[in-house]
């Protein structure tokens, strides 16, 4: 998936059209971004709320603001983003985080402080998913991790190995957002266990209204 509040949503507001077109449609969506655009679309996301249409999940790689910088140079800071799940928590829109990417021996150690930090601005779920490298991405994250964090780069590639199955990644059903192995084990429990501490629930669709969709009158114009 992609975030729907790239920077140039700022500009041609392709996702504030959509969500009229869901809204008008009783249409239920699930939104996951780490921008603070989408505090544009409050008063249609509040809307969609009070009809049990939409949920808001708030991307948290790390509360460190030097990692964000070089991990996530154009996206808004860690303070930034838990202000967005206040702002739509005292709104009144089911909001949530989603730890993600969770890298093994460079960001795996914040689990608990990130969800405590979310929890206390008002999110209420949270799920995590663990660093994925398909592809021609494995060898430019091994490269920044040497120009960025020398003294930890065999360390992080070890686990993810270990995560892998020997491998940088698998994209087997089950195993490519968590991983397999006793390390991804150990992850999975201890967020299990922090989300429980702060009382945030698992990712969920359940109680998201799907009864009361409303086919579109006319169809075309959407783009115009």
């Amino acid at each position: 998936n992609t975030d729907c509040y790239q920077p140039l949503e700022a500009t041609y507001q392709t996702t504030r059209r959509l969500l009229e077109l869901l809204l008008a449609c009783r249409h239920p969506v699930t939104l996951v971004t780490k921008s603070t655009l989408i505090l544009r679309d409050i008063d249609l996301l509040a809307e969609m709320a009070e009809h049990r249409l939409v949920r808001v999940f708030v991307s948290l790689t790390s509360l460190d603001a030097n990692l964000k910088r070089t991990l996530e140079p154009r996206a808004a800071s860690p303070q930034a983003r838990l202000k967005v799940i206040r702002e739509l928590n005292t709104a009144g829109i089911p909001v949530g985080t989603l730890v993600s990417p969770i890298i093994p021996g460079l960001t795996d150690h914040e689990i608990e402080r990130i969800l405590e930090a979310a929890s206390r601005a008002g999110a209420r779920t949270a799920t995590w998913m663990l660093l994925r490298l398909p592809h021609e991405v494995a060898p430019l994250f091994e490269a920044w991790l040497e120009a960025h964090y020398p003294e930890r780069a065999a360390k992080v590639m070890s686990l993810m190995r270990q995560c892998r199955g020997g491998k940088t990644y698998d994209a087997a059903f089950g195993k490519r957002f968590r991983g397999e192995g006793v390390f991804a084990d150990l992850i999975a429990q201890r967020f299990q266990r922090a989300s429980r501490q702060w009382n945030m629930q698992p990712r969920t669709e359940q109680g998201l209204n799907t009864r009361d969709f409303r086919p579109p009158r006319a169809q075309g114009d959407l783009f115009d």
